[in-house]
């Protein structure tokens, strides 16, 4: 703690951001990094709390404390590696995390908490700037093969750790590109490519292979991975998206957000959509079913497609405005500090425009003389306590309503991994809610196959994901091995709902 008084001299502060009207003109990110001394401010601010309540926050056990204070004293490359020793990509979580830590910061308690998330990014964006982060290929290697399927954050994860410990990782990917979701899920106005790339390259310099256009289970047996990998890691995400099963959904118009999301990501990576299977909002009434991230995703590609108009419906009741960081006596009593806050959240892609309702209920499309969607009734519902004390809803009479629409995108979160493929092929068991079933060790029902990331706890973010993926590593090197040098995490209780 390198200045005592550090909480009660220095105040919170956000990087600045390009306007609305600008931001919208082109795809990439807008946020303006702090200078270094305020940096150090916000490095200040951090009080090496007794019990540090940020570790919670973070499944990835992040050494919040020490990587703030490292920046305080202006000991960037430390910070660096004390900020990897935890996380593999911190430029990802440092762009698209929610920051729980934040939200379980003892400061939080009754001030702003301290900028994490934003140390957090500037140490690792310093760290490649300055050359620091270089390829760390194994000294030697075991002689195991592991086969990673899907190289979204917990696939890359996996691999980049179990590469580290000397095995032979080969990771496949069906898109044409590997990343997963960083890559065709985010927009790059939050996470452009290139940072994607960059570590890319990175694990192929240190003996990763990818192989792409590779879809496991499909048009790549599964028995041959089971033939010539010596353990294999499912890390293909929750890609099964709910579906709203209405009269008029089988018109045209009417999309899933990650048919839609992908195709700009593409687009921007200079690809060409063909015209009988683009979607595009431009001069369009859109309208976005779901209120979560990638309806709010949805929203601000929409408006830089130059949508006529973007309206996002979400069917839960508006939570409490309690402001960008709500003190510990104005969080809502079922979600207490340190937890993560039941408030109203409003996006960067909020703010570029967006009409947006809450208890709303979609009850039809409507069609015009081409087949395609022209309009949608809604009607406005009320939440009440179930006989069994559960949430149910019923509709208020008189609330029937038309929107006019010509582009509707289903956002309303995923029901677990496809089940084509490689799940159905390997027979391996499910939970209850249609995940990948495993052990405590991260291993299915079939021997020698593990999963982990969104396949195996469903719809999550990014850093839970890379939690995921450096566990099941650890695991899968513990069992090809008998024992693993790889660090463990201890993830607390906290969950992001």
């Amino acid at each position: 703690m390198g200045d005592i008084h550090g909480f009660m001299k220095f105040r919170r502060v956000a990087p600045s951001k390009d306007a609305p009207t600008e931001r919208i003109k082109h795809y990439n990110e807008f946020l303006h990094v702090l200078s270094n001394e305020e940096l150090r401010h916000q490095g200040a601010r951090c009080m090496d709390c007794g019990v540090p309540f940020c570790h919670t926050g973070c499944p990835l056990g992040n050494i919040i404390p020490d990587f703030n204070d490292l920046v305080f004293r202006d000991r960037w490359q430390e910070a660096l590696r004390r900020l990897h020793s935890t996380n593999n990509f911190p430029e990802f979580t440092g762009r698209v995390c929610p920051a729980p830590c934040e939200a379980a910061c003892v400061l939080g308690i009754n001030e702003d908490p301290v900028s994490i998330k934003q140390i957090e990014v500037s140490i690792i964006d310093r760290g490649w700037q300055e050359g620091w982060v270089k390829p760390e290929p194994p000294e030697q290697r075991t002689g195991k093969k592991v086969a990673v399927v899907g190289s979204g954050p917990a696939g890359l994860a996996a691999a980049q750790q179990l590469n580290r410990a000397g095995h032979n990782v080969t990771v496949f990917e069906r898109a044409d590109r590997p990343g997963g979701l960083l890559m065709y899920g985010i927009p790059d106005f939050k996470l452009e490519k290139r940072w994607v790339q960059r570590r890319i390259e990175q694990m192929e310099a240190e003996g990763v292979e990818f192989r792409c256009n590779a879809n496991v289970g499909v048009d790549f047996p599964v028995a041959q991975l089971r033939e010539e990998y010596d353990a294999i890691v499912l890390t293909g995400g929750a890609t099964h998206g709910r579906d709203l099963p209405i009269p008029g959904r089988e018109l045209g118009g009417i999309h899933f957000a990650m048919e839609f999301l992908p195709q700009q990501n593409k687009r921007n990576q200079g690809d060409r959509i063909a015209d009988d299977v683009a979607i595009t909002a431009t001069d369009k009434d859109v309208i976005i079913i779901g209120g979560g991230d990638t309806g709010s995703d949805c929203t601000g590609t929409s408006n830089r497609q130059k949508a006529r108009s973007v309206t996002q419906f979400e069917l839960l009741p508006m939570p409490p405005d309690l402001g960008p960081y709500p003190r510990r006596d104005q969080r809502p009593d079922q979600t207490p500090w340190p937890n993560w806050t039941m408030m109203l959240r409003t996006s960067t892609s909020h703010e570029e425009g967006c009409d947006r309702h809450w208890s709303i209920l979609t009850k039809e499309f409507l069609a015009d003389k081409k087949g395609n969607v022209r309009a949608l009734t809604t009607v406005n519902i009320e939440w009440k306590d179930g006989p069994d004390g559960r949430k149910v809803f019923e509709e208020v009479p008189g609330s029937e309503r038309e929107w006019p629409v010509q582009l509707v995108l289903l956002a309303m979160g995923f029901l677990g991994p496809e089940k084509r493929g490689a799940i159905e092929e390997l027979g391996i068991e499910l939970d209850a809610r249609g995940n990948v079933k495993c052990d405590k060790n991260y291993m299915t029902s079939v021997e020698g196959v593990f999963a982990a990331g969104d396949m195996r706890r469903g719809q999550s973010l990014v850093v839970w994901a890379l939690h995921e993926g450096r566990e099941a590593a650890r695991n899968v090197d513990r069992y090809l091995m008998g024992c693993s040098s790889l660090p463990s995490t201890n993830a607390g209780d906290f969950v992001y709902a």
